[in-house]
């Protein structure tokens, strides 16, 4: 079972990496990268842990948590459109890590007025056995 520990500066490591790789739906390399691919790469990198291709896959791992729980390495999942999820990996201080379709792998911040009004849910699954 993994646990948190010293996990932020090992998601900052992660991120930093692959930061600026474009978006590429089905991507799971550094030429293109899409946000489900990005959240299992990082916890493949950082905790060991083999997530899921999919993000309708990842949301059903862990057990929900609250916005007001967020840890560092939690996942976050929003509604984009209809029938559209997209995730990313909470760093801390209202900021997560994600491969955006416009920007690529960036970090953002959860109250950003596009987030905010899209946010779905929070699973932390480091506590947890998956």
């Amino acid at each position: 079972m993994a646990g948190t520990g010293s996990s932020t500066p090992d998601l900052q490591r992660v991120y930093q990496r692959w930061r600026g790789v474009p978006y590429r739906y089905g991507g799971v390399d550094a030429s293109g990268i899409d946000c489900s691919a990005f959240t299992q790469t990082v916890y493949q990198e950082v905790y060991g842990m083999d997530l899921p291709r999919s993000t309708y896959q990842q949301v059903g791992l862990g057990r929900q948590v609250g916005k007001n729980e967020l840890q560092p390495g939690d996942l976050v999942f929003f509604r984009t459109g209809k029938g559209v999820q997209h995730n990313g990996v909470y760093l801390g201080d209202g900021k997560f890590a994600h491969a955006s379709s416009s920007k690529g792998v960036t970090i953002s911040r959860l109250d950003n007025v596009y987030w905010r009004n899209r946010y779905w849910q929070a699973r932390r699954l480091l506590d947890e056995g998956i």
